[in-house]
């Protein structure tokens, strides 16, 4: 039995290329932003912002993964980079011997403090300058319907 593609419509296919260039529009000019004005990727970024949401700044390198979106091997290289820093310092686990948890080091949340602002800044700027009330609300609803779709969550 044949499978049918359900292709696009013109108005889908729009919507999908307008959705693609704006997503990637804004996540390159966060990314340059951060490297022009603290030094890092977005990606280093993201992980300095989960380690300090978390307990004691301390987060199982699994689970750091899960919180990024990273592959287990991409993020281990990001925090060695993040370690050479003085940002962040690895640490066995207690409770498996085979774990690793990430600590977020006073200079690191230093690092994340001083790169924040900035980056907060071209958030509004180049994101929600862009949008009415309205359209920020239905963005929101978007992105936790497609996340809901895509986490099953």
């Amino acid at each position: 039995m044949a499978v049918m593609t359900r292709w696009l419509s013109p108005d889908e296919q729009r919507t999908w290329r307008a959705f693609l260039t704006a997503s990637r529009g804004l996540m390159d000019a966060l990314d340059r932003e951060l490297q022009r004005d603290a030094g890092m990727p977005h990606a280093y970024y993201e992980i300095l912002v989960r380690l300090s949401e978390a307990p004691r700044r301390r987060l199982r390198m699994s689970g750091l993964a899960d919180a990024t979106g990273s592959s287990r091997s991409r993020l281990s290289h990001a925090v060695a980079r993040l370690e050479a820093a003085g940002w962040i310092e690895r640490e066995d686990c207690p409770t498996d011997r085979r774990g690793q948890i990430a600590h977020l080091t006073d200079a690191g949340f230093a690092a994340l403090a001083a790169a924040a602002p900035g980056h907060v800044e071209g958030v509004r700027r180049h994101l929600f300058d862009a949008l009415t009330p309205a359209q920020v609300d239905q963005l929101r609803r978007i992105s936790e319907a497609l996340t809901e779709r895509l986490t099953g969550s």
